[in-house]
Order: C-alpha cells, then structure tokens, then sequence
C-alpha cells in the first residue's frame, strides 16, 4: 500500500438533512477505491466523514486518517482505518493531509471543509500545494461559491488562468479527467499599484 495514491477529502462531521449527501459521500468512496485510490480524511467516525472511510473500508480499501490530539481525545476518531496519525494541531493536520495525497477533494460541510479546501487551493497559487482542488458540488451545494469564485475573477482578485484550475462538479468522470490532465499553476505574480 506504500505506493498507493491517496486522495485527501475534506467533508462535515455532519450528515446533512438530505439523503443525497450521504449517498454522495458513499458514491465517493466507491470511486475512490475502484480508481484504485487510497483515502486521506481527518480521522473522524461522525457524519460524512464516518460515512467516507466505512465506504472505502467496506471495499478492501486504504484509509488514512489524520485527527488532533484534541478531537482524538474527545473520541471522535476512527479506531478500524488502515493507518491513524494523531498530530498536535490543525496546521499540522492539514498539512500532512496535502503531503499524503495528490488531490483534494471537497464534500458539502461546513465552516472547516470550506476553510481546509480554501486553504489548499490558495497554497496552489503561491506554490505550496501541487496538488489539484475541486468541489464535489452534490445538489448544487457549491453553486453560491462557485458563483463568488467568477465574481473573484471579474473583480481582478483571481486569474482566469488560476480559476480554472479549481473545480466545481457534480461528475466523478469529470473530477477524474481533472486529476489526470492538472497542471499546477504558475506562480502567483504581483504588481505595484500605480
């Protein structure tokens, strides 16, 4: 398994409340393992997250999780994944979940996965994750953000360029073709104002 590829997902340690994130999460972890990925997640038993790892689980594949020592020491981790790391915070977390993958994927969540999926993607335009970022954007979950990332662009705070390097979609298929065909962006320039 060393030389497996990981995808890292980021998702809630909720489910929502509707179905279709649950199946999503399901659908997600069906294809992680028949694209013979592994999965790096943040460790949790709860929500989407605990619905993710028993997936790949349920299919004979890999899991690495990665929780802190705080959430671990409130039981919120999975005991039965492949491989647990427990590091001492977030910052560490998250990036040892870059380091182990070669995507980051995004799920509906909340306030966490917005912020380690934001993170990921903005490292890409200062050079500090090669790794592509995309929305699995399940029932239009992502359509406000995805809305807000073009007005980014219309505005001049975000590159055409660099937009199209972050992924909004529903179609595994597609979320795949992206993966395979990435190019990381160039480095991010900067000009003095006039």
């Amino acid at each position: 398994m060393t030389n497996l590829k990981n995808i890292a997902v980021y998702c809630g340690a909720a489910t929502g409340n509707d179905p279709i994130y649950t199946n999503s999460a399901k659908e997600l972890g069906h294809w992680i393992t028949k694209n013979n990925y592994g999965l790096t997640y943040g460790g949790g038993r709860f929500g989407l997250m605990g619905v993710l790892a028993e997936t790949v689980l349920s299919d004979n594949g890999y899991v690495h999780g990665i929780i802190t020592k705080s959430l671990a020491s409130r039981d919120l981790s999975k005991q039965n994944l492949s491989k647990l790391d427990i590091v001492d915070s977030m910052d560490i977390r998250k990036r040892s979940m870059l380091d182990n993958s070669i995507a980051s994927i995004a799920l509906p969540g909340g306030p966490g996965t917005l912020e380690e999926i934001s993170e990921a993607y903005s490292w890409t335009r200062i050079g500090d994750n090669n790794n592509p970022c995309i929305f699995y954007n399940v029932n239009h979950y992502y359509d406000a953000l995805e809305e807000f990332f073009d007005t980014m662009t219309k505005n001049e705070f975000l590159t055409e360029t660099d937009r199209r390097k972050l992924l909004f979609s529903d179609s595994l298929e597609e979320i795949k073709e992206f993966i395979d065909s990435y190019i990381p962006p160039k480095l991010r320039s900067f000009k003095d104002v006039k």
